[in-house]
């Protein structure tokens, strides 16, 4: 980030606020391009438009979080993934890791799944870019881990109850006790995110890439222990996937347009709440529908395979 420290906050502000947007369209249309249709291609303009009002992407244009950096890495990992090149898409699934509670819920699951497959190169990627980030926080601050550490636990204390996670969700309902919140937030993080990998381990030979991330990303979103709503910028890679595989299953665009109408009203009522209460409870809902939406979808393939069509 530091080229932007070149120009006035105002200018520097405004710069990143037009290059996410840029960011995040050319991710949008590399993904529906994988179709390789026309009737797929004409959603570019209005998936953008909705998307200026799902709430997370609009958080992010607001306080110009580096989300849209994060979802580039992810979007470039898979895509890589996708043409073999293995050891390269491990080095930038590590930079995750720029942001250590996504990143590590993040490579968890991604590392189960690799793991299935004996993909050795990625693997190694991985633990080469994280060597990599390591050395470079070495060279100018040889304390870097441990002060990150005890932040982002002061900051994880301070928030905890206020965010769309199971770990919060757990300090409520213990009633705010630490160590009951604790114990039952682990208990199910464990459960979630070790019947996640048992599926992933399972039908790693199944599910392509994408499928793979769509799965990965909204679970460790709520199994992680620190993230906001803005956070669920990353949504955006199974988003496409959910809205192209309706259009390729119904052969309309009317199911796809109604997903997207119920995704921005539940973001942005969340996003509401949470400028009223200063709590990001509400944003568990968006988790929700992406996930159900991308299980419903891959189950209703599985049981019954896409014909080939047209639309007008």
């Amino acid at each position: 980030m530091i080229p932007l420290g070149i120009f006035t906050l105002d200018e520097a502000y405004l710069g990143w606020q037009i290059l996410s947007q840029v960011l995040i369209a050319l991710v949008v249309f590399a993904l529906l391009s994988k179709w390789q249709k026309t009737e797929h291609s004409r959603l570019f303009i209005p998936i953008m438009l909705f998307l200026l009002f799902f709430g997370p992407i609009y958080l992010t244009l607001q306080i110009g979080s580096i989300g849209p950096l994060t979802l580039v890495i992810l979007f470039a990992a898979m895509i890589l993934l996708q043409k073999n090149h293995s050891f390269v898409a491990g080095v930038l699934l590590a930079l995750t890791m720029l942001k250590p509670p996504q990143g590590l819920s993040i490579l968890f699951l991604i590392g189960i799944w690799l793991l299935a497959r004996r993909d050795w190169k990625t693997i190694l990627g991985i633990l080469l870019g994280g060597i990599i980030l390591w050395v470079f926080g070495m060279s100018i601050d040889p304390n870097w881990v441990s002060e990150f550490l005890h932040s982002g636990e002061a900051a994880f204390d301070r928030r905890l109850g206020f965010q769309s996670n199971i770990w919060s969700f757990s300090y409520l309902l213990c009633n705010k006790d630490q160590d009951c919140s604790f114990a039952l937030g682990g208990i199910l993080s464990v459960l979630l995110l070790g019947s996640t990998a048992f599926f992933l381990w399972r039908n790693h030979a199944k599910l392509t890439v994408w499928q793979v991330f769509n799965i990965i990303i909204p679970v460790a979103f709520v199994t992680t222990v620190y993230l906001w709503g803005y956070d669920q910028i990353l949504y955006v890679i199974p988003i496409v996937w959910v809205i192209g595989s309706l259009v390729e299953r119904t052969k309309s665009y009317i199911h796809a347009f109604i997903f997207l109408i119920v995704l921005d009203l539940s973001s942005f009522y969340a996003l509401v709440q949470q400028a009223t209460t200063e709590k990001d409870l509400w944003s568990l809902g968006t988790t929700i529908i992406v996930l159900g939406m991308v299980l419903g979808l891959m189950y209703l393939n599985q049981k019954k395979p896409v014909e080939s069509y047209s639309i007008t």
